[in-house]
């Protein structure tokens, strides 16, 4: 041990030493944009990010008069050559002692008490906010709705919803679950709320600047969990105002009861009355209780179907030869438990896919002879 201690140059330690701090500072350098989260668009998000920006700086400071300090003492008191005796040894220092243990302390409690500050900030509950918003997380979609102003919006997996909302004015969601785990995660929000069935979880945000903004799961909720993606688009209030008038007028969700043409251009198998063909659907556990469906060509069909699952939205959809062909028929798209009966045109013979527009795993075969 004496021997390698002996043969390592002091030049070559002093060397390694500074490397390492040149690393070191290299390295924060270049962490900081990293570390650094987005800048807060919400008043919530501005408390939450001041916290994090005194906890980073407290943090730096920490490390670098570690690091100074282990530096100072590596160079400082480093074995000298030739010098193979003890250094003096002390037991202890009631000064040194309770410095060391009070200005952590210090550091923790103060930390702790923004902490605190912060949290009933971010977890402050309005008793008469501006804007009420229902959000319901299921698979693999979110349902926006507007209580008050009797506004519903329904995302798909290929159409994203929007949550419009005013700035500069409190809103409040009250989050649920239909089905399985889920996280309601806005980055620019700095904020991040778990979706769990059973629970109703409620928080208040206040926009302060207009724009759009990306929101998605974050908890691993199926087959198709990377499409439950949403955006919050704030708008001054006029202009959320003038929305909300045209989402009164607007029937959602379009298209709903639409039949599109059949191939040959006659919907009605010849112009004849024609006794329509009924047909029942269920939709249960997110899955269609039959994957075989038929129905004679030339007729039409009056579909019942019967969504089962409480509270969660599904549609039948039909498309021509795979579930993800031409669409000939779009239904209505409508939450359980409810029933309601599609009056779908006359289809020429042909193999057709009938598919949840909201869950496209639920998916089965029209045939049609």
């Amino acid at each position: 041990m004496t021997r390698i201690a002996k043969g390592i140059p002091r030049g070559a330690s002093i060397a390694a030493l500074a490397a390492i701090a040149m690393l070191l500072v290299a390295a924060c350098g270049t962490g900081v944009s990293v570390l650094q989260p987005p800048p807060a668009a919400t008043e919530q998000g501005k408390a939450t990010e001041w916290l994090y920006q005194v906890v980073f700086i407290v943090g730096v400071v920490i490390f670098f008069f570690v690091e100074a300090l282990i530096v100072y003492a590596a160079i400082r008191y480093r074995r000298r050559k030739g010098d193979d005796s003890l250094p003096p040894q002390i037991h202890g220092n009631n000064v040194l002692e309770v410095i060391w243990t009070a200005i952590p302390v210090v550091i923790v409690a103060v930390l702790f008490v923004i902490s605190w500050q912060t949290l009933n900030t971010v977890d402050a509950v309005s008793a008469n906010p501006k804007l009420r918003i229902d959000v319901t997380g299921f698979q693999w979609q979110w349902q926006f709705t507007y209580p008050d102003q009797g506004v519903t919006l329904i995302g798909l997996p290929d159409k994203e919803p929007e949550l419009v909302v005013p700035v500069n004015e409190t809103v409040q969601v009250k989050l649920e679950s239909r089905d399985v785990n889920h996280g309601f995660y806005v980055p620019a929000f700095l904020f991040k709320r778990d979706v769990i069935p059973g629970k109703t979880n409620v928080f208040d945000f206040k926009a302060t600047e207009t724009g759009v903004f990306d929101g998605h799961c974050t908890q691993f909720c199926g087959l198709l969990h990377s499409k439950m993606l949403f955006k919050v688009r704030v708008v001054t209030q006029q202009d959320f105002d003038a929305w909300v008038a045209q989402a009164q007028a607007t029937p959602t969700p379009a298209p709903s009861l639409t039949p599109a043409p059949s191939a040959s251009g006659d919907a009605g198998g010849g112009g004849g009355a024609v006794q329509p063909v009924a047909l029942q659907l269920t939709a249960q556990n997110i899955a269609y209780d039959t994957s075989e469906l038929s129905a004679p060509a030339g007729a039409p069909i009056a579909l019942t179907f019967v969504n089962n699952d409480n509270g969660i939205p599904h549609d039948v959809a039909i498309r021509k030869d795979s579930p993800t062909g031409e669409e000939v028929f779009a239904g209505e798209i409508f939450p359980g438990v409810a029933t309601k009966v599609y009056d779908v045109p006359a289809l020429p013979a042909g193999t057709y896919a009938f598919v949840c527009t909201v869950h496209p795993n639920m998916t089965g075969t029209l045939t049609v002879q």
